[in-house]
Formats: C-alpha cells, sequence, structure tokens
C-alpha cells in the first residue's frame, strides 16, 4: 500500500481518509478501557491470591494510572512529533507485551511492575488515538466522530466486567490480561492501513517535565496510600515534598521552548473548565468503582461473575448514550451537557450511597448505578469535544495529552486515597460493617466531587462561538 500523508487540516472526511480511522482506534482505546474494568472486579481475587494489602491492591491500580498520568502529556507530544499513527502502534506493542508479563506474575511485585509498563504503553496509544480522529474530521462531524468512538469503546469495554468475572471464577484472575495480546494484533494489522501523517517540525521533547510530573505524581500518590495505611510521618512528608515537585514543573513548562503542557492553552477559558471538570470527575467516578466491588464481593458474598454482571448497566449505558450525546453537542452546544451529566451522576453516587449497600441488587446498587452512568454517557463527548474546539489543529496530540492526565490523574489520586476511608485498615479483614461505613463514605465523596463538577462547568464553560484558528475550521453550534 503506498503511504499518503494526512492532511495538514481536518475537514476532508472523503471514505478514503477516514475508513479505517474509527475500527482502529475503537479497538486501540479499548485495550485501556477493557483492562480498567476487567481488574477492577479481579482486585479482590487477585488480594486473596497474593495475600496482599489493600495498599498493594491500590499500586496495582495506581502504578497504571501513575505511568499513564505522568507519560501521557509526552505521549501527546511524541504523537504530534514523530506522528500518531507510528506512536499509535508503538503503544500497541508495549500494552501488549506487558499485558503478558502480568498474566505470569508470580508475585504482586512483578504484578504491579507489569501494570507500570502497561501505564507506558497506555500513554502511548490512548492521546494518539483520540488525536488521529481529532484531526481525520472536521468541526461539523468531529462530535459525532468522538461520540461513535466512545459509544463503540464503551460497549467492549461493558464486556470487560462479566467477561473478566467469568474469567476469574472458571481459570483464575490471571487469564483477565490474555484477553488483550489478541485485540492488539487485530489492532496493528488494521492500523496499517492509516495513511502516514505529514511531517513535522522537531521540537525538543521535554523531558525534565515528563520527570517532574512523574516524581510529582508519584511523592502525592505515594503519600496519600500511606496515610491511608497508617504511616502518617511518612505521607505528610511524601506530600509535602511533592508541592515542590508540582511548583519546579510549572517552572519548568512555563520557560521550555517545548513545554508538553504549554500552560498558554490555559488561557483559553474553556480549556481550563473543561480540565477542572475532567480531574473532579474522574476522581469521584475512579474512587466509586474502585470500592464496589469490594462492597459486593466481601459484603454480600457476590461472586466475581456477579459482580461483573452488576456494573455492566453503567458500561451499556454510557455505550449507548454517548453517541446521542456527541450528536445532541454538536447540535446544541457542550455547556449545557456539561452541567447536567455531572449533576445526574451527582445524584447516582448520592443514591449509591444510601442504598447501594442493599444486598439486593435490584434494590440496592442498580438504580445509582443507572444513574451515575447516564450522567458520564452526558458529558463524555462534549468533555472531549470542548477541549479539541479550544485549542489549534497542530497542538491537538498535546490537549488530548492534558484531557487524559486530567482524568487519569484525578483517579489516580482518589484511589489513593481510598484507604483514608477506612483508617489504615484492610478490607480483607475488617468486619463487613467498617467497609459498609467507608463505603458510603467514598460515595458522598464522589457525589459531592460530581458537584463540583457540575458547578464548575456553570461558571467556566461557555458557548462557543464561531472563530478563525490555525488549522481548525470552528464551526460548533452557538
Amino acid at each position: 500500500m503506498s503511504e499518503r500523508p494526512v492532511p495538514d487540516a481536518p475537514g476532508d472526511d472523503a471514505p478514503a481518509q477516514t475508513r479505517w480511522v474509527l475500527p482502529v482506534t475503537i479497538l486501540g482505546s479499548s485495550l485501556s478501557f477493557i483492562d480498567g474494568s476487567v481488574v477492577n472486579v479481579a482486585l479482590p481475587a487477585m488480594q486473596s491470591s497474593l495475600d496482599a494489602t489493600i495498599s498493594t491492591m491500590q499500586w496495582v491500580v495506581n502504578g497504571y494510572m501513575l505511568m499513564l498520568s505522568s507519560l501521557i502529556l509526552i505521549g501527546g507530544s511524541l504523537g504530534d512529533r514523530y506522528g500518531r499513527r507510528n506512536i499509535f502502534i508503538l503503544g500497541v506493542i508495549v500494552f501488549a507485551i506487558a499485558s503478558a508479563g502480568c498474566g505470569i506474575a508470580s508475585t504482586a511485585a512483578e504484578l504491579i511492575a507489569g501494570r507500570l509498563l502497561q501505564g507506558i504503553g497506555a500513554a502511548l496509544l490512548v492521546p494518539a488515538s483520540l488525536a488521529i480522529i481529532g484531526t481525520a474530521y472536521s468541526e461539523k462531524t468531529r462530535g459525532k466522530a468522538i461520540g461513535t468512538w466512545a459509544a463503540a469503546a464503551a460497549i467492549m469495554a461493558a464486556i470487560g466486567p462479566p467477561l473478566g468475572g467469568w474469567l476469574v471464577d472458571t481459570t483464575g484472575w490471571r487469564s483477565i490480561f490474555f484477553i488483550n495480546p489478541p485485540i492488539a494484533a487485530v489492532t496493528l494489522l488494521l492500523a496499517l492501513k492509516l495513511p502516514v501523517d505529514g511531517k513535522r517540525a522537531a521540537a525538543p521533547l521535554d523531558w525534565a517535565g515528563s520527570a517532574l510530573a512523574v516524581i510529582f505524581l508519584s511523592l502525592l500518590s505515594y503519600g496519600l496510600v500511606a496515610l491511608g495505611d497508617g504511616m502518617r510521618l511518612v505521607g505528610t512528608i511524601a506530600v509535602a515534598l511533592s508541592v515542590p515537585a508540582a511548583v519546579l514543573f510549572l517552572v519548568v513548562e512555563a520557560k521550555s521552548p517545548a513545554p508538553m503542557m504549554p500552560l498558554g492553552l490555559f488561557r483559553d477559558r474553556n480549556f481550563a473548565g473543561a480540565n477542572a471538570i475532567t480531574v473532579v470527575l474522574y476522581a469521584g467516578l475512579s474512587a466509586s468503582l474502585f470500592i464496589l466491588p469490594f462492597m459486593l464481593i466481601r459484603v454480600h458474598g457476590y461472586s466475581a461473575s456477579a459482580t461483573g454482571m452488576a456494573l455492566l448497566p453503567f458500561a451499556v449505558i454510557i455505550g449507548l448514550g454517548s453517541r446521542w450525546a456527541g450528536e445532541l453537542s454538536d447540535r446544541f452546544g457542550t455547556r449545557l451537557p456539561l452541567i447536567a451529566g455531572p449533576a445526574i451522576a451527582a445524584l447516582g453516587f448520592a443514591l449509591l450511597a444510601l442504598i447501594g449497600d442493599n444486598a439486593d441488587y435490584w434494590a440496592g446498587p442498580f438504580a445509582g448505578l443507572v444513574l451515575a452512568g447516564t450522567g458520564m454517557a452526558i458529558c463524555i463527548p462534549p468533555l472531549t469535544s470542548t477541549v479539541f474546539a479550544s485549542v489549534p489543529h497542530e497542538q491537538s496530540g498535546t490537549a488530548s495529552g492534558i484531557n487524559n492526565v486530567a482524568a487519569r490523574g484525578g483517579g489516580l489520586l482518589a484511589v489513593a486515597a481510598i484507604g483514608l476511608a477506612f483508617g489504615g485498615a484492610d478490607l480483607a479483614n475488617i468486619e463487613p460493617a467498617v467497609v459498609t461505613t467507608g463505603f458510603r463514605l467514598v460515595m458522598v465523596s464522589a457525589a459531592v466531587l460530581a458537584a463540583i463538577s457540575a458547578l464548575f462547568a456553570a461558571v467556566s464553560i461557555q458557548p462557543v462561538k464561531t472563530r478563525e484558528k490555525p488549522g481548525l475550521d470552528l464551526t460548533a453550534p452557538h
């Protein structure tokens, strides 16, 4: 197949140019989505099999999110510099190798190491996948394309919990990581059909900023986990040290000739607001999805399969609703969905806090999960569309990275702080009543965070007006 460069500006939606964009990016992104949903269901089984503490299980989740959050910015920059298709393919390969490593891990340390490597792979493929969409479609059709991507990826991710639960119950938790290599193989074959990116100026990569991002998030997340594990002095010192690391990161980014997080982007009110919403909303979501399987399995005796099925409505609603929400934002703008979505999600988390501890699924968690899923489905596509509409075309990869680090970083810190709800106790050994109390506290916190997200949207997101930007045909509805 002859290679031809992608046009420098989006807007050519001819079938030959976009035929493989959505299939490839959906498959690639589903690696990350499926993995995340499967791992949450398998956490209690991993904890029992490896005889691990709750803090160890936090690192099984956070090891992945730490590397994803820290490196996704430079992953976006690598895509802008070396070609989004090339970096996307590299990320898929790394993710597949890391998944196999997790599957054969015999200790908790080996599993966490594999999860760290998975995070590196995801940091390459996730921003590249959205940036490929962002540059392949015009502003008029981008929201619908993003909605289709979100819907299809969410539907594939919806398969994760029940499939993962079934695998855990029948063949053990290790098998969940072997879902990824076959998907990766198909993705790689189709990715070769994508046209290569046009050549770009070789700007220096911001390795100093990337290193400081890793240091900052590592110190802060470690400190929160340590505090939750009862190590107050160590935790306090780590959290305190994260502050100068964050300040130094901002100084480096402000002075860098090619920063991975261009601070000037945040002068756009919509861009800054969308990322603030993302941090807070995904913090609440990640904390709730981490704790719910422990509640169902440890307190109510659900099997892993039953727990996976219990989470299915949440993922299906996001899958079915995201495409519709993308079309809605294309037609009416993004502000209203960004207010309504988090507000509905807040009601869902509040309902889970009130009745989610009911052992009867239909009288307990179901209604809260439906509301939370509905709220997330409404706001995910307009969040992404707002980010892309706020930046020039040539910075779409960087913008995608920033928004993804906002989501993963919020989730990372929320999961790191989970132990605070249980006073350092181990979920495997404490009384069910204590787990229930902690569960309610986490869900109330998630509801508050979602409500704050709606407030952020109300005060920061402005109707998008038609305006000229280099390489970007901004014609979203007012």
